[in-house]
């Protein structure tokens, strides 16, 4: 069985994690997480107007030394999968090479979120190690590009970021998504600029380039709450991925991201969790050179730090941290990914769970 890739429910019954996730859905604490989120750097050479870490960028990055030494912890510990993502842009530390051989060479799966300027320096690892990565484009033209993503000086990398996707569309072993974040933005003289008429055409290029899927995500605020659009905007949307259907194929799809799907179902920016405790944070953690977070949502968030790994081992982090410190109920009122999954493991607590999968196929829970 092959899982959808944004199925996290279902992912939770892969026979190599589900004992360790019935025990955190009755309440033990975990004894490492089984996913980790690793942020190398805080430093990104693109300056992207509406960047949700704007205010967490250039503040630090792991030396070297340090980056390899955290890497081998997460072998230590058994860690079953690590996405190399960022506040800043992972590939750009000198240091992640490194990292990616390490955690290629142990068997831990490895994805990458990128915005692929990078990925020629770093192609002979990210090819032969990485399970997946996603390139954040968000646009399907160069203007377009420029106006959403451009490098410091203003400028537009597209076509060089395009023939980075094509290098590594030939030499993956893995995996490569094409992201697509709908935008917005007004100016000051009331013109408002948007990326949303070229969903189609970005679906388009991506099967050209040899990408594996087309994933359309929403705007979302420095909180992590979904921006709403325009009607208007919003059937656009809709008829352009409709229309993108007819490019897909056994080898590429096009996905609407959870954001994106709340978007459509007109649910607004507030999701509601009456649950007080978050299992997944028993499962899943952030680790970046500003601190350990008990999620990706929280990064930057002192209330939700669990300690420090410029300083402190990874090991020592995990045995003491108190991961419960975050009452979904009060600080996720945004649209989580893994709420769904924190249902369903309360479904698995009651003993109305699911029977475990014959195998593990995606462990990017």
């Amino acid at each position: 069985m092959t899982i959808d890739r944004l199925d996290l429910t279902t992912k939770l019954y892969q026979p190599s994690i589900f004992p360790e996730v019935a025990r955190v859905a009755g309440g033990e604490r975990s004894e490492s997480p089984t996913v980790v989120d690793l942020d190398p750097t805080t430093f990104c050479d693109l300056a992207c107007p509406e960047c949700i870490s704007g205010k967490l960028l250039n503040q630090g990055r792991f030396s070297a030394q340090r980056l390899e030494a955290l890497a081998g912890e997460l072998v230590t510990m058994g860690v079953k999968a690590v996405i190399l993502i960022g506040g800043g842009e992972p590939l750009a530390h000198r240091g992640t090479r490194s990292v990616i051989h390490t955690l290629g060479e142990a068997g831990i799966a490895l994805g990458v979120v990128t915005n692929g300027t990078m990925i020629e320096q770093n192609l002979p690892g990210l090819a032969r190690y990485a399970s997946w990565i996603r390139v954040s484009m968000d646009a399907a033209t160069t203007e377009t590009y420029r106006l959403f993503r451009p490098n410091r000086k203003g400028e537009s990398v597209f076509d060089r970021v395009v023939a980075n996707m094509r290098l590594f569309a030939r030499a993956k072993t893995g995996a490569l998504g094409y992201s697509f974040l709908v935008m917005s933005r007004e100016e000051a003289d009331g013109t408002v600029l948007s990326n949303h008429d070229e969903v189609l055409q970005g679906a388009e290029l991506a099967k050209d380039i040899g990408c594996d899927y087309f994933e359309v995500k929403a705007m979302f605020d420095e909180q992590h709450h979904i921006v709403g659009i325009s009607e208007q905007m919003r059937e656009s949307i809709d008829t352009q991925i409709e229309k993108a259907r007819y490019l897909e194929s056994a080898d590429f799809q096009i996905i609407n991201s959870s954001t994106l799907t709340s978007l459509q179902e007109r649910e607004g920016p507030i999701q509601e969790k009456e649950y007080r405790t978050c299992r997944v944070t028993e499962l899943r953690t952030l680790v970046t050179p500003s601190g350990v977070y008990v999620c990706p949502y929280h990064r930057g968030n002192p209330a939700a730090r669990l300690g420090d790994a410029v300083t402190e081992s990874l090991v020592d982090i995990w045995q003491k941290s108190d991961r419960s410190i975050v009452d979904p109920s009060r600080d996720c009122r945004f649209h989580c990914a893994r709420h769904r999954s924190n249902l369903e493991m309360d479904e698995i607590a009651a003993g109305r769970g699911r029977a475990v999968l014959d195998n593990d196929t995606d462990l990017f829970i």
